[in-house]
């Protein structure tokens, strides 16, 4: 798709709980309309998009510079608006319930309407509630779960705030949503969910 224009980078000092809505609305807005946007997450910036909308996710893979094989995270603002997208055990549904939100991101079966593009060359997903405000807040404004891949081109250093992802990604992106991460934090921890095997510390 054609760029969107480029939003104005909102600074934190300004944000009070009406203009925060007001700014994460209009993210959520421009995810529906097939934009690509960043977003903070625990530990570093993410790029997010409608992970249904195929052109959009072909989009951010080209920002990123990274192979739709490779596949994609989904994050929801909770269990509920991820559960129609995955296949659970009862007891695999405890689990996750009870560690999320939390950054720690699961590799599970996923069902027929995730899309290849987003599974990439596997027939898991990997999927996550970030334990970031923001993050949920943007899933739950766009009502459905979003993409959350790194905010950087591929081989380079992730974004860790917005003014490095403007100057890393700058006008290939459609809005920049302001916000904090945790500098100390390290990226979250992948996991098989059914062999408990861990693909990233």
């Amino acid at each position: 798709m054609s760029r969107l224009p480029m939003q104005g980078i909102f600074p934190s000092f300004f944000q009070g709980e009406f203009l925060m809505y007001q700014h994460l609305h209009s993210a959520a807005q421009i995810i529906q309309a097939g934009g690509v946007v960043a977003y903070p997450t625990e530990s570093v910036y993410g790029l997010g998009c409608d992970p249904f909308n195929e052109e959009a996710v072909l989009d951010l893979l080209a920002i990123k510079e990274r192979p739709v094989s490779k596949g994609l995270i989904l994050i929801g603002a909770d269990l509920a608006q991820l559960e129609p997208y995955i296949r659970l055990t009862d007891s695999q549904r405890e689990q996750v319930a009870r560690q999320w939100p939390a950054p720690l991101t699961y590799l599970v079966d996923a069902r027929e309407s995730v899309p290849a593009w987003v599974r990439g060359a596997f027939t898991k997903v990997a999927v996550r509630v970030p334990d970031h405000p923001l993050a949920r807040d943007l899933c739950r404004a766009v009502g459905q779960p979003i993409i959350s891949t790194s905010a950087n081109i591929s081989g380079r250093p992730a974004a860790r705030n917005q003014f490095q992802v403007a100057r890393q990604l700058g006008e290939r992106l459609d809005f920049i949503v302001s916000g904090a991460c945790d500098r100390a934090a390290k990226p979250s921890t992948i996991i098989d969910l059914e062999s408990g095997r861990t693909l990233r510390a």
